[in-house]
């Protein structure tokens, strides 16, 4: 025997099942309007970011690129940095000591040396200003923005500070500095372990060959340690771009509200749309009362249409689909204007023929027909 259970009202099962149902829906309800930020950025949140000098950018490349780019460099102009320092040290130590010792003679001194100085560190410099400059700009391409240097009290702000210390930024950044320690100091060991060796050798040799080998081992390491600080870099655009990413996220309301700033309240377009369509309603309706003939299907469609002999073809002055058309009658019965059925013309009409716009050739001969009965009725009428 089949047994249904029912619930008298307020008892507790009943009372129970609509606590269930009126969480259910509170938590539903929660979940769409809790603000949580789950959209990706619109353009035009990018486009503020970037004006603000928010952009993804590593500053771990421009380091690795700059340090390999800057000893390449000295590999490459090394020896004429030399040639130029050890030329003027030459000629300071001979020209000086048989010079007077006065203050004119040492300033004088100091700025050749500065010059000199200048001549043969320039070709690093350049460098390293290009390769800074080609690096920021792969990442980020060009762009000018003054916000970044604007004061902001947030960031003497001691909350906001404490905040930053423990941040997860912080603790990414704070995990990068130790692993590229732990990395300079394993490859530091290593080089000190290979030329251990090496290094006594030097005490005997020539000053030119023992600065030689120096250089070389030296660059050896920079080399190996930028190599693998470069890859280090890559995996921190990658993380950079993702923060980036996920810090301009944006909740559904901020969306919504965006595009209404944009496109404008669709409540409002939507009145906007409804009055302009009211007016161009009662614009059409003044032109019915000065038509010749108000063609209709008879119940669905309804065309006027006006002519007189300035008119290449007649014109369509209004027209309308069921309640529109019966309104179109109404006021061509009111101001006695002919109404004439004609279920295929009145239908071609309304799908071929804009308000304002003149009957197409291949409607000439239907449309004759009409007017032309109409013309003799209004001659026999008078």
């Amino acid at each position: 025997m089949a047994c249904t259970k029912t619930f008298t009202a307020f008892s507790p099962e009943w009372v129970n099942n609509r606590v269930s149902s009126n969480y259910k829906l509170q938590e539903f309800n929660l979940q769409l309007f809790n603000g949580e930020k789950t959209e990706d950025a619109t353009p035009k949140r990018k486009e503020e970011a970037r004006k603000k000098g928010q952009v993804a950018r590593s500053i771990e490349i421009n380091s690795a690129f700059v340090i390999l780019a800057a000893f390449f460099a000295l590999k490459v102009v090394g020896g004429y940095i030399y040639t130029e320092l050890a030329d003027y040290m030459r000629l300071a130590f001979t020209s000086f000591s048989a010079a007077d010792f006065t203050a004119e003679s040492v300033q004088l001194l100091f700025i050749n040396f500065a010059i000199v100085l200048f001549k043969a560190i320039l070709p690093v410099m350049l460098v390293i200003a290009l390769v800074g400059l080609i690096s920021n700009l792969i990442q980020v391409g060009f762009m000018f923005s003054l916000e970044p240097l604007m004061p902001q009290f947030s960031r003497i702000n001691p909350l906001s500070g404490f905040k930053r210390v423990f941040s997860k930024r912080s603790l990414v950044e704070l995990l990068k500095s130790i692993i590229k320690i732990t990395i300079v100091s394993y490859f530091v060991y290593r080089f000190i372990l290979k030329t251990s060796g090496e290094v006594p050798k030097l005490i005997g040799a020539e000053l030119a060959d023992s600065l030689n080998t120096a250089v070389s081992f030296t660059l050896d390491l920079v080399f190996q340690i930028s190599a693998v600080m470069i890859v280090l870099a890559a995996v921190d655009f990658l993380y950079q771009t993702w923060e980036h990413k996920q810090s301009l996220k944006m909740s559904k309301q901020e969306v919504k509200e965006e595009y209404k700033q944009m496109e404008g309240n669709p409540q409002i377009k939507g009145k906007i749309k409804e009055r302009q369509r009211a007016f161009a309603m009662q614009r059409m309706m003044q032109e019915v009362p000065k038509a010749d003939v108000v063609v209709t299907n008879p119940t669905h469609f309804a065309v006027a249409l006006k002519y007189d002999q300035s008119m290449a073809a007649p014109v369509v002055v209004a027209k309308g689909q069921d309640f529109i058309a019966q309104r179109i009658k109404e006021v061509a019965r009111e101001n006695k204007v002919t109404i004439v059925e004609n279920k295929p013309l009145a239908r071609s009409l309304y799908s071929a023929v804009d308000i304002g716009s003149s009957v197409p050739p291949e409607l000439y001969q239907a449309v004759a027909e009409v007017l032309a009965y109409v013309y003799r009725l209004k001659k026999r009428l008078s």
